[in-house]
């Protein structure tokens, strides 16, 4: 078959985002597929469990007494009650006066100085006792008791950030799926990358770190004035190679109540998006070509099909990717506990490169942003 210009470029263009994507399957991806899990290990330091709360007595009143009630000797939970309206402070009182562990720290509505969750963790990174301090939100629960094993201080001493994983409860309808398989590719990444020697976020529902780390680098006084990433911006500025190691095991995992309607969903994407413009501008480059290689394979690819000359090169392109993809993400999502996505895949991932375009495009327009 004779293929003119066009279709030669069409296709050229179609099998350079192949290459591209098959780079972060086989030489990121592919690293974390094959981490080892570790056994639970030994407790041996104390710990600090920081979580802040504003409005959430329905979710500590569900949640709270997993934490409270770990496998761990040693370690304390603090709750930043950050301006609540709803009850929170009283349930919160309520778990004090039978629960030695928890203590609580309360800011009000009328404190000079407030900057939504960045200040409230920081507010309870201050009142910590320990050097280890372990994250989560009030709306998650530790997938076993053995989570803070775990997430406690690693054996080597240069390890100052360990990133956690943390999936979304699985409920019914569409966007549930998306919300999840969002989460896992968003997983797959950052720890990928962390195990890659570039590590780049962390989610504050599960991640931790050195106490002095927080001080050392001055806290979040870089990023302040950005209502979100008190996680991956704080990470993204500190994490190296030497210093930062994942947890993957599913002892080691936090569930999370997702989002049940869609203008919630881009509302706290947005945020997200918000605080990426600010990662180091290597990061940036590495996750907008994956994002856009991504997108424009799906796109090239269905010009390809429709034209009658490239068409059949087009479909054996597309079973390359399938091919290669399929034996490494399933597997993937079974680990990370999505298992029942795998047979979603092929469906969810254009799904989700075109709902990345789409909320990117929205956070360029719509720049104001808040923690609640």
């Amino acid at each position: 078959m004779n293929f003119t210009t066009f279709d030669l470029t069409l296709l050229g263009c179609l099998a350079f985002c192949l290459v591209l994507q098959l780079y972060y399957t086989l030489f990121v991806h592919l690293r974390l597929l094959r981490q080892a899990p570790v056994a639970t290990p030994v407790a041996t330091k104390p710990l600090s469990v920081v979580i802040c709360a504003r409005n959430e007595a329905p979710n500590l009143e569900k949640f709270l007494p997993a934490i409270l009630t770990q496998d761990y000797p040693d370690y304390e939970v603090i709750v930043v009650n950050d301006r609540s309206w709803d009850g929170t402070g009283d349930l919160l009182e309520q778990f004090a006066a039978s629960e030695p562990r928890l203590r609580i720290v309360t800011i009000g509505e009328n404190d000079k100085f407030r900057a939504g969750k960045k200040f409230a963790v920081t507010m309870g990174i201050k009142a910590a006792r320990h050097e280890w301090l372990v994250f989560t939100d009030a709306d998650c629960l530790p997938a076993s008791d053995q989570w803070l094993r775990h997430m406690q201080p690693p054996v080597n001493p240069q390890t100052e950030i360990l990133l956690g994983y943390s999936p979304y409860l699985k409920k019914s309808g569409l966007l549930n799926a998306l919300i999840r398989f969002e989460t896992f590719f968003t997983a797959v990444n950052y720890l990928s990358f962390a195990l890659k020697g570039m590590p780049y976020m962390a989610v504050g529902r599960n991640m931790a770190y050195q106490k002095s780390l927080f001080f050392k680098s001055k806290g979040f006084a870089a990023h302040m004035h950005i209502p979100s990433g008190d996680d991956d911006l704080f990470v993204n500025a500190n994490a190296t190679k030497h210093n930062t190691k994942i947890r993957i095991e599913a002892a080691a995992h936090v569930w999370s109540e997702p989002k049940t309607t869609w203008l919630s969903y881009l509302r706290q994407k947005k945020r997200h998006v918000g605080a990426g413009r600010f990662y180091k501008k290597k990061h940036q480059f590495i996750l907008s070509t994956q994002i856009i290689s991504q997108l424009l394979f799906y796109v090239f690819l269905v010009a390809a099909i429709c034209l009658p000359a490239t068409r059949y090169a087009a479909l054996g392109v597309l079973a390359v990717s399938l091919i290669v993809r399929c034996a490494i993400y399933p597997r993937l999502l079974s680990r990370l506990n999505c298992g029942g996505l795998r047979w979603w895949f092929p469906l969810l991932d254009p799904m989700l490169f075109l709902f990345l375009t789409f909320n990117g495009l929205i956070a360029i327009f719509i720049k104001k942003v808040q923690w609640k």
